[in-house]
């Protein structure tokens, strides 16, 4: 009953919500109730970050923001460039988190983790670190991988 918000919302990178509306998502901006199905207990009231049905949809969103967006987008291609812009310092001890995310992979933090469809384990590695620092816990590896290949296509 008391599970980390990013376990309670299958959200495991606690993805805030915004104009995104993702595959998976069953609550929408500044509406936690908009699914009849979705309970507010079961939202947590948690009304800014996205409930996802599954843990593979929540993984989903998140490796599309770090492969597509992060990578693709914006060119971030280190732990220190994806974790500066993901967890800011002005909400985050930032250093903290980028050393946390680094220590748990074994990947230095100025790194380059290649390219994700040549190098998916480093960004395997990388999601779930950040995952475990979000969430204060390990999760199950199986649904992560899942959603890695739902956002890929591997």
């Amino acid at each position: 009953m008391n599970e980390p918000r990013g376990i309670r919302n299958n959200n495991p990178l606690n993805i805030r919500l915004s104009k995104d509306k993702w595959q998976g998502q069953i609550n929408g901006k500044g509406n936690i109730d908009g699914n009849s199905s979705l309970s507010s207990e079961r939202a947590g009231g948690e009304a800014v970050f996205c409930v996802f049905s599954s843990m593979e949809y929540g993984w989903r969103a998140a490796f599309v923001i770090l492969c597509k967006t992060y990578y693709g987008k914006y060119k971030l291609r280190t732990i220190r460039d994806i974790v500066s812009r993901w967890a800011p310092p002005k909400e985050n001890n930032t250093p903290a988190y980028i050393r946390h995310v680094s220590d748990y992979t074994g990947i230095g933090p100025d790194r380059d983790l290649g390219d994700p469809q040549t190098h998916p384990t480093n960004w395997l590695l990388t999601g779930y670190a950040m995952a475990v620092m979000e969430n204060g816990k390990t999760l199950p590896p199986i649904p992560m991988i899942k959603g890695f290949s739902l956002a890929t296509g591997q």
